[in-house]
């Protein structure tokens, strides 16, 4: 991409997130709609000051609000440079959460969505759910209950990742909102009890009177559609219908950004030389170690399944083909195809489960039995076995380079 174009890419940016914030409800007037009735989770409304819960009040310490007053003397050391977080444009809120989801049955989606539209996919206790990332790119948070669990789904474009937490703060629930600006340009979330900031990659508090504090990380990768519905046909996918808002859902504002040669919007760091910026990677942290896979490394032909170890863990990591990337074209569905990843760990009740890419599938050595990029053996004598999945994140290397810089570059 030229300069000019990367300087038109980063205008339009700029545009967008000032839309996201003055773009008109529903309904037609100021603000935003109010969200549909649903049982997955309720609305909790945040303030200028943050004040705790009555039942809150002595796991969760009260204070100023890092929204309003971020260099307070109140608060605990920063964990990163204030001066580094800056305004992304809409002020907090202004990209809205979605605190209400309405699911619908997979079945029922018909042609809502294309088979390689990217999807955010989590499965807690049986209970599996796609967030449709033609509806993350404008909301970028989905709090929710997923089998039981309070959870926060987030996706951040700027850095092409999708990361979920529990959504409990010292054993207290509570809900995430968008504060409106971003650190190493990556959305930087507040919680709705004391508005503490967080980094969206690592889910740590980072000002604030929680500063310190850590959600706990549920995996939730991106894969296709179309894989989504294979691996779970009695799953639920976020209703793009019913999101009590009004935007132009599978339009990619981002057209462009996945240019491994682009540089990353506002982004005030800098950059680990070993790799471009924006180069596509496969990031794994284990008992401390971190290591970066370059996607150009996995992607093979209809598949791959290669055999990795991370810090003292033996894993596995599949890619197969056919998702296409939501930040590339004018449309979520219609970019390049970037393929979809799963990290498992290879065995099974202490067993080991040996997987090779065979004709676009993948199957294991010791049975014959067909498994899915989810890590489900969907045909053969372990039909309906999980493998153990393990978190990982599928974003650029700047991101994953500046949170984890002690990484490991794993490009051969």
């Amino acid at each position: 991409m030229s300069w000019f174009g990367s300087v038109t890419l980063f205008a339009a940016i700029a545009l967008v997130a000032t839309a996201c914030a003055a773009s008109p409800a529903d309904d037609g007037g100021p603000g935003e709609a109010s969200p549909p009735t649903t049982s997955s989770s309720t609305t909790e409304e945040s303030s200028s000051t943050a004040v705790p819960k009555s039942d809150a009040s002595v796991a969760i310490p009260a204070g100023p609000s890092a929204l309003t007053d971020p260099r307070s003397d109140e608060f605990p050391a920063p964990l990163v440079p204030i001066d580094e977080i800056i305004s992304g444009g809409p002020p907090p809120d202004g990209i809205p959460p979605l605190d209400a989801p309405v699911f619908i049955d997979v079945a029922a989606v018909g042609d809502q969505l294309e088979g390689a539209e990217s999807v955010v996919a989590l499965e807690i206790n049986g209970d599996a759910r796609a967030y449709p990332v033609r509806v993350m790119i404008w909301h970028e948070i989905v709090n929710d209950t997923v089998g039981g669990i309070p959870v926060s789904v987030t996706y951040c474009p700027l850095c092409n990742s999708a990361v979920s937490y529990r959504r409990e703060v010292n054993g207290v629930e509570t809900t995430f909102g968008t504060s409106g600006s971003l650190f190493a340009s990556a959305l930087v979330m507040y919680d709705r009890l004391t508005e503490s900031l967080w980094t969206h990659f690592d889910g740590r508090a980072v000002v604030g009177v929680l500063a310190g504090t850590q959600l706990e990380p549920l995996a939730s990768p991106l894969m296709a559609w179309q894989d989504f519905v294979a691996t779970y046909p009695d799953g639920q996918v976020l209703d793009s219908t019913q999101t009590g808002h009004s935007r132009d859902y599978g339009r990619n504002p981002y057209v462009g950004y996945d240019d491994a040669e682009t540089e990353p919007f506002l982004f005030r760091g800098i950059v680990d030389d070993r790799e471009r910026a924006k180069q596509r990677v496969v990031g794994v942290t284990v008992d401390e170690t971190s290591a970066a896979y370059s996607m150009e490394l996995l992607a093979d032909g209809n598949g791959s399944a290669t055999a990795v170890t991370v810090g003292s863990q033996d894993l596995v990591i599949l890619w197969k083909p056919g998702q296409a990337s939501a930040l590339d074209a004018s449309t979520v569905e219609g970019g390049q195809d970037v393929g979809s990843v799963g990290v498992f760990v290879p065995e099974l009740a202490g067993s080991p489960v040996t997987l090779v890419a065979q004709d676009g599938k993948f199957v294991d050595d010791e049975t014959g039995s067909t498994w899915t990029i989810a890590g489900v053996a969907a045909e053969g004598p372990l039909k309906g076995s999980s493998l153990e999945r393990v978190e990982h994140l599928d974003t650029f290397w700047f991101a994953w380079s500046t949170y984890r810089p002690d990484t490991l570059l794993i490009e051969e």
